[in-house]
């Protein structure tokens, strides 16, 4: 019998951009490059296509209620948003909400938002109180949760005051991020997010201060809205003004899938200062010249590449240099690619947190109430500080309005134009999704299999495996 196999074909999801890896440009990296960032973990997930029905159906969104936003574990807020006691933040997906606040003795707690008397919503965006009484009829419960008053205590023999503590759900805290999930039978966050840690290890996100929290509402189902950001894919098209310094096919994809149910987690590496592979090669002054222009702007022209040599490292030193000086923090041993690169995890159902300095950013995505066409999309930075210096309270989330774009919160810098580019399309696939009469959507094998391993994981969940 003939063997007809093509042989030329290479295997399903090996298939690499040419240009230089991320593995090359970390071999030459000025700086000791932290031993996660020299791991690769690629594997292939299928090529079958994804139901838009998932983006679109209510059934659906009411499905991912039930086995996710309430059996999960989620980003609630940073501790320092609730730095001390009476200090709370409520956090709201679909139908849940959760008062996450510092208790007298300064545990952190999360009690649902509700109270037990006729249901009133005890608590609003953020504050700090000494108690939480309801603003109908006053029903007040101490910050352990505790029943202290009832007026009118007389007309109420029926109510047990241990009965009537606040339902808490379960906290936990991973890199200064306080997580919540109200399954109480839920594992530990630590068994939870498994090897994360040991990713993170090397950039103590815990002694990073959240500077910056914007947050708008998004006309697309959550899941339209963080798929975009979990590929470099979209950069050739969306955000071209990059590819001068943005190696954006470049890009290293990791999957850490698990063994035993739980969710995995993924990440991405796409590296800066460098050219993108769909134009022709670039002088190293043009790449160093195009990423100032956007991102460093006093440094146009105050900076040359020695002949022969490579821009990441003359522009890491600037950025390091500027970023030292803004923040008092010592950069000193912080690798070229800390510096640049685009250093993206993805944490299941809905965090994506960034790993590097220079671009210290943390996504969250959910749903907005019961509507799977609409979706929270917020963006916080954190910033590096000196040894020593105690964390100030965050400021207020900076809300944009629906006739807004990130040109109004100036915080972002010349992330702007970027999330501007984004904003742009997420509307536009919801609607293109709606009338679309191919079943489902097609998905690259390795630049967009964080997106796959998400699903896959989503499947799991909704199915109660996990």
């Amino acid at each position: 019998m003939t063997d007809t196999t093509d042989r030329t074909k290479p295997e399903p999801g090996t298939a690499r951009s040419s240009g230089p890896t991320v593995q090359s440009l970390l071999a030459t990296d000025s700086r000791e490059v932290p031993a996660p960032l020299l791991e690769e973990s690629a594997v292939y997930l299928g090529s079958e296509d994804i139901d838009i029905q998932r983006y679109l159906s209510q059934e659906f969104h009411e499905l991912e209620v039930k086995r996710v936003w309430n059996r999960t574990w989620q980003l609630a807020c940073r501790e320092e948003d609730i730095p001390e006691p009476g200090d709370y933040h409520v956090y709201d997906v679909a139908d849940l909400s959760l008062i996450v606040v510092r208790s007298a003795s300064g545990e952190i707690k999360a009690f649902h938002n509700a109270c037990l008397h006729r249901g009133t919503r005890l608590c609003d965006d953020e504050g700090r109180v000494n108690q939480l009484r309801c603003p109908f009829h006053g029903f007040t419960w101490s910050l352990e949760g505790a029943l202290t008053d009832v007026p009118c205590r007389w007309d109420f023999p029926h109510v047990d005051d241990q009965k009537f503590a606040l339902p808490e759900a379960q906290v936990g805290l991973w890199a200064g991020f306080v997580f919540v999930n109200p399954d109480a039978d839920a594992p530990p966050l630590a068994k939870y997010l498994g090897d994360l840690d040991k990713h993170f290890a090397p950039f103590n996100l815990a002694d990073r201060f959240k500077a910056v929290h914007v947050a708008k509402v998004i006309d697309c189902n959550w899941k339209v809205g963080m798929e975009a950001f979990l590929e470099s894919y979209h950069v050739i098209a969306t955000h071209p003004q990059l590819l001068e310094y943005l190696g954006d096919s470049n890009t290293q994809y990791d999957v850490y899938p698990r063994t035993d149910g739980l969710p995995g987690f993924n990440r991405m590496i796409t590296p800066q200062a460098t050219s993108s592979p769909h134009l022709e090669p670039l002088e190293p002054q043009d790449v160093l010249d195009a990423m100032f222009r956007d991102f460093f702007p006093e440094g146009v022209g105050a900076f040359e590449v020695p002949e022969g040599a490579s821009a990441r490292p003359i522009v890491a030193a600037a950025m390091r240099e500027n970023l030292a000086q803004t923040t008092g923090a010592d950069l000193s041993t912080t690798s070229d690619s800390e510096m640049l690169d685009a250093i993206q995890y993805f944490v299941f159902p809905n965090m994506v947190p960034w790993a590097g300095v220079g671009a210290p950013l943390t996504y969250r995505f959910r749903p907005y109430g019961n509507d799977p066409n609409r979706c929270i999309f917020d963006i916080m930075l954190l910033i590096p500080l000196p040894p020593g210096v105690p964390k100030p309270k965050t400021a207020p989330v900076h809300w944009l309005g629906p006739d807004e774009d990130y040109n109004d919160a100036p915080e972002l810098g010349g992330l702007c134009a970027v999330f501007n580019q984004d904003l742009a399309n997420l509307p536009r696939i919801q609607r293109g999704l709606r009338s679309m009469t191919k079943p489902g959507v097609t998905l690259a094998n390795y630049q967009e299999v964080r997106i796959r391993q998400f699903h896959q994981d989503l499947d799991r969940c909704l199915r109660g495996d996990g």
